[in-house]
């Protein structure tokens, strides 16, 4: 799936960390977002991951285990709270073997990449899909853990406010601190490719 993207190198030149993040920090600095609140508390939530988080050493083990290079391809955007209860965690992962190559692509601007990739018929993000060398898809993830998605699926069940449901998923996330994230991509990363 999503060859013609891959062979035309459109993941392999999205945003690394770093752009993404100075894109982040321009999108706040604008102010003329509908969504500036969310930006502000999505920015110090992702440098609360970046603080605090360190990679297990089991995750860290099997990450630098990896001897073939990968591309980890992020569909997102700063706006999402998933995203930046989550992609704090991607980077510092990627992070841990020079042969994953981590590029974010904003979602709004690839919407024909986000298409192949829904998550129920929805654009969730952030959405991970991770890459061999010759555009073999890996693995994917997203746009949260299970946990979190048990939340937002038992709240929308019991017809409650959106608000009040990402409040409990965003409680959820603060007290879990990336341990099912990590659970989860110790058991993609397992896999045999």
């Amino acid at each position: 799936m999503g060859s013609d993207f891959f062979e035309q190198k459109r993941p392999h030149n999205g945003l690394t960390p770093a752009q993404y993040m100075a894109h982040f920090r321009a999108e706040i600095e604008k102010g003329e977002s509908d969504k500036l609140d969310y930006l502000k508390l999505n920015w110090q939530r992702s440098h609360r991951i970046e603080k605090t988080y360190t990679v297990s050493d089991e995750l860290r083990a099997t990450i630098e285990a990896i001897t073939e290079p990968q591309l980890w391809m992020v569909l997102t955007e700063p706006w999402c709270g998933d995203s930046a209860q989550n992609l704090g965690y991607i980077i510092k992962m990627a992070a841990c073997n020079p042969k994953i190559d981590l590029r974010i692509l904003l979602r709004d601007q690839n919407l024909d990449i986000m298409d192949q990739y829904l998550t129920n018929g929805k654009r969730g993000i952030p959405k991970l899909v991770a890459f061999a060398a010759d555009g073999k898809e890996l693995f994917r993830w997203g746009p949260r853990p299970a946990a979190a998605q048990a939340i937002f699926d038992e709240g929308k069940a019991a017809g409650q406010e959106k608000e009040e449901i990402m409040k409990a998923m965003h409680l959820w996330y603060g007290r879990n601190r990336g341990k099912a994230l990590e659970q989860e991509f110790l058991a993609l990363l397992k896999r045999d490719f």
